[in-house]
């Protein structure tokens, strides 16, 4: 088996020997990036930062017994957040209450960008109403940047079977979107 470069190969071993400043350069590396994901699998910003801190404090734990080589740390940070994503989708579905919660409008200032708010909103539950699947091919390929060979290798699929998910996600999101007109702010 061949052993995978990884970028973050000093990073994680300064880690898992305790280095303080190699935590805090692992926390604003990857952090917002894992908040972003949770965000756009969640859709709630409270349940994405706690899962976004558990990514991390994974992390730090996980950092003295890393075997460079294996994986990408990167990959294996992605595959922890998508599962604490996915553990808190089956809670959901289980759950059920008779009155939505209260939730405060993280929206732009009503002075500002109205419309794009509304593009962003209609986006994200568009977003939140594809499968499970398609949602995390998206969020992956087009959120966090990710190619389309690495997110294949994150989700356990093929490169085929990743961009018959994104097709089918995209297209699904057109026709949810199809009344927002291409040159409005924010689409």
């Amino acid at each position: 088996m061949a052993l995978i470069a990884d970028p973050d190969e000093d990073l994680v071993r300064r880690v898992g020997q305790g280095d303080p400043a190699a935590i805090q350069a692992m926390v604003a590396r990857k952090l917002p990036r894992m908040l972003a994901l949770a965000q756009r699998m969640l859709g709630d910003a409270a349940e994405a930062e706690d899962v976004a801190q558990e990514v991390m404090l994974r992390a730090w734990k996980q950092a003295p017994r890393w075997t460079p080589g294996q994986a990408r740390f990167d990959t294996w940070l992605h595959r922890v957040g998508l599962n604490l994503c996915y553990d808190r989708l089956r809670r959901r579905r289980e759950v059920t209450t008779a009155t939505p919660p209260d939730q405060a409008d993280t929206g732009p200032a009503p002075d500002r960008g109205l419309l794009a708010a509304d593009v962003g909103a209609r986006v994200d539950a568009a977003l939140t109403r594809l499968p499970d699947r398609q949602r995390e091919a998206i969020v992956l390929c087009h959120y966090q940047e990710l190619t389309n060979i690495e997110a294949a290798a994150l989700m356990a699929v093929s490169v085929e079977a990743l961009e018959s998910l994104l097709s089918r996600g995209r297209r699904a999101l057109r026709l949810a979107l199809a009344d927002i007109r291409p040159g409005a702010e924010g689409a």
